[in-house]
């Protein structure tokens, strides 16, 4: 029933986000404790404030109230995905490259699962993520079908 809901939610926010120049990252619904969640992330260009968030989640609030897709009380939040975004989509891997990330994989690459440094190329196929180990870079080509989690790393 939750992925029913985040599936028409994300129908319903993707046109408002999309209206307003922004983009719509991602959406979950779950229970947290006691109360369910309908959490909406989104971004823009040069990122995205208060004001973007307030106007999202009111013009979505009053779609999500005219569409009854959600029976019951629950908590609509509407954010930006922070520092360290997901990346989700190639297109979302496109716009990482040359930045910091994390990514883990569902098999071992390299004798590795998990990689973080600089996202220097993805092709569509492979993500080529350079790292520094013991003052040398050194490339790592991920296949992206083995990638099960990517996101944007703030690098110390």
């Amino acid at each position: 029933m939750s992925n029913r809901i985040k599936e028409q939610a994300s129908g319903i926010a993707e046109p408002i986000v999309e209206e307003m120049g922004l983009e719509l990252v991602d959406v979950e619904y779950k229970k947290e404790g006691k109360h369910w969640f309908l959490k909406v992330y989104i971004d823009g260009e040069n990122g995205v404030d208060i004001e973007d968030c307030g106007s999202v989640s009111e013009k979505l609030g009053e779609a999500l109230d005219h569409e009854n897709i959600i029976q019951g009380a629950y908590y609509l939040d509407v954010s930006s995905p922070g520092a360290e975004r997901p990346l989700k989509t190639k297109k979302d891997l496109h716009r990482a490259v040359g930045k910091h990330v994390y990514v883990t994989t569902y098999e071992a690459v390299d004798g590795g699962k998990a990689f973080e440094g600089t996202l220097s190329d993805f092709d569509e196929e492979r993500l080529s993520i350079e790292t520094t180990e013991k003052q040398k870079t050194v490339t790592y080509d991920v296949p992206y079908e083995k990638v099960a989690k990517a996101r944007l790393a703030i690098q110390f």
